[in-house]
């Protein structure tokens, strides 16, 4: 087991709901239409494949996809929507879990890797992608870029959202580089529900070492699903990595 927070049956529930805004089609169909093109003919490996927002639309494109999820709960939301022969998920971290096969393509989307809260265990899942890809394979990882520099004197905290229904705010430790996300959710009877989520940060130069060490090459690096170029004040960034042609079966 790794150090990511497990998600229980309750937020598995709930995780569609409450993330509907990135199953609307102007976030998830550039990320689709980005993946359908470096995955060519496939098969694609999703690690957190979670209950299947990206990888079911890229199925959907005649693609070959499996899964790697370490909540069952979360898992069995998404078999409730596709069945297993469709898209086979094994129960596992993204570090260390193994299936059979290679892949044209490993990808881990919308900031996932960053529950791996401890840089051995990043490092782990960098040479995990590695090793089920294909020479020539490509290795994608979606990820948001510290709001660290945000940090006025004296302030502890970074807000992500604030809305009428939603405050989000991410708590750093400047030494670990891990940090918690905050959510205090305003419910339909009035009340507040509050949730976190442990994680530990990663800046874009940390990740393509992280790649260097597992055999991969940086190709690609943009700023969005979009492909807006990624500089200095963009707030995210899409990763491609590259295993080379030439590169033997074991990372």
């Amino acid at each position: 087991m790794t150090s990511s927070d497990l998600w229980d049956e309750d937020t598995a529930e709930r995780y569609d709901d409450i993330s509907a805004e990135m199953f609307a089609p102007h976030v998830l169909d550039p990320a689709v239409d980005f993946l359908a093109r470096l995955a060519g003919s496939g098969p694609a490996l999703e690690l957190a494949i979670g209950t299947g927002r990206v990888a079911i639309p890229l199925a959907a494109r005649g693609i070959s996809v499996t899964g790697i999820e370490l909540s069952q709960p979360m898992a069995d939301r998404l078999r409730r929507k596709v069945p297993a022969e469709d898209l086979p998920v094994v129960i596992g971290d993204m570090a260390t879990t193994t299936v059979p096969g290679q892949f044209s393509l490993v990808y881990v989307v919308w900031n996932s890797i960053g529950n791996l809260c401890t840089q051995d265990e990043q490092v782990r899942c960098f040479r995990n992608a590695a090793r089920h890809l294909s020479p020539g394979g490509r290795f994608v990882v979606e990820l948001w870029v510290p709001g660290i520099r945000w940090f006025p004197p004296g302030q502890s905290a970074v807000p992500f959202e604030v809305t009428d229904r939603h405050v989000g705010f991410d708590t750093y430790d400047m030494v670990t580089q891990q940090g918690t996300s905050h959510h205090y959710r305003r419910l339909d009877d009035g009340s507040t529900r509050y949730g976190y989520s442990n994680f530990r940060y990663i800046w874009p130069a940390e990740c393509d070492l992280m790649a260097r060490l597992a055999g991969l090459t940086l190709e690609q690096r943009v700023a969005d699903w979009d492909g807006a170029p990624f500089t200095s004040d963009s707030e995210s960034h899409v990763s491609v990595w590259r295993k080379p042609l030439d590169a033997s079966d074991e990372a």
